[in-house]
């Protein structure tokens, strides 16, 4: 994955008329590992939906020793909502004034720090066991600011701040956008009906997850962040009996592309070499069970076709077809975490 800056890629205008629902009210997950930081969970946009649908908060390795995660938000401009995509730099820029909780209260970053390659975490905000995890400390925290669950910044109602001299500065370094696992957890939530904001009311079923994309360990929201009432006039979700192929990657030709992580750089050149050729090995496999499953779901729709199925049966068709390229792409996040958790330098004794 190559270094891109902010610009490139932060901001995405998106006409939305109405802003996104209150931030839910969860419990963050065990921290599952050494060099895991925690990335908030945020409602997104779905145009084809016409709705919101939340992302879930989740532990995510960090690409680089040193590199620290900047949530997303949404900001009121112009008459419509802007959405800022989070990143990843060597300090925590602007993310709105949003108060996510576990470390983010608004500004800066208060859940761990790094110290040389090893990443210690403030159990006084994080969920850490000190079994599997000791580079640990606590630090008690004061949150000066009003939690009111708001989700966006400014107009009526939104959360009022605006960068600061030190923010501006990290907006300006060098920046590296979500990683494939990220990206593919997105996805994943992106394609999950239930946690669209009209179905859920603003308490997503799933509201955190230990890994990206691990859905079957998910942590649910215990409230709503306040009561969701989406103005009546939004764009109308496709009724039941309709085709969501687009809503989501129904098809392996729907996921995201591979996205390389960055070179590794643990300092010994023949464990990076060594890195570098699993990982290569790993997507070309990867890219191999794509293709096997998407002749075959090609293979299905040629017979349909032949048949002249029903609507229904096409339609429950695609829907099978829908839980195959998410338990292929859950798949894939895991033997991504797996090879990148064997990246992680050894533990100081």
């Amino acid at each position: 994955m190559l270094a891109v800056s902010s610009a490139s890629f932060a901001q995405i205008r998106i006409s939305v008329t109405f802003g996104p629902p209150a931030l839910p009210v969860y419990d963050q997950p065990l921290c599952p590992g050494d060099g895991y930081l925690w990335a908030p969970g945020y409602w997104a946009w779905d145009d084809d939906d016409g709705d919101y649908y939340w992302v879930p908060g989740t532990w995510v390795l960090a690409p680089e020793v040193g590199f620290l995660w900047t949530p997303p938000y949404w900001a009121w401009s112009d008459g419509a909502f802007v959405f800022y995509e989070g990143y990843w730099g060597p300090r925590v820029g602007f993310y709105g004034g949003i108060v996510y909780g576990f470390g983010y209260f608004g500004f800066d970053f208060v859940g761990g720090r790094w110290d040389g390659d090893r990443f210690f975490y403030n159990r006084g905000v994080m969920n850490v066991n000190v079994v599997n995890v000791r580079n640990v400390y606590n630090e008690t925290v004061v949150n000066n600011v009003t939690v009111n669950r708001v989700s966006y910044n400014g107009g009526p109602g939104g959360v009022n701040a605006r960068p600061r001299p030190q923010d501006e500065m990290a907006a300006r370094e060098r920046h590296i956008p979500p990683v494939a696992v990220q990206t593919q957890h997105f996805q994943a939530a992106r394609s999950n009906p239930q946690l669209r904001a009209s179905a859920n009311h603003g308490k997503p079923p799933v509201a955190a997850t230990a890994r990206p994309a691990e859905f079957h360990s998910a942590v649910p929201a215990r409230e709503a962040g306040a009561p969701y009432n989406p103005p009546a006039n939004r764009a109308a979700p496709p009724r039941g009996g309709e085709n969501r192929t687009s809503r989501g990657a129904v098809h392996p030709k729907d996921l995201p592309p591979f996205e390389r992580p960055a070179a590794a750089n643990s300092g010994d050149p023949n464990r990076d070499r060594k890195y570098q050729q699993q990982q290569q090995k790993m997507f070309a496999k990867q890219e191999q069970d794509r293709q096997k499953l998407q002749q075959k779901q090609d293979q299905e729709h040629q017979r349909l076709t032949q048949q002249k199925a029903s609507e229904a049966r096409q339609q429950q068709v695609e829907q099978r077809h829908q839980r195959q390229t998410e338990q292929l792409q859950q798949r894939h996040v895991q033997q991504q975490q797996r090879l990148q958790e064997k990246q992680q330098p050894p533990r100081q004794k």
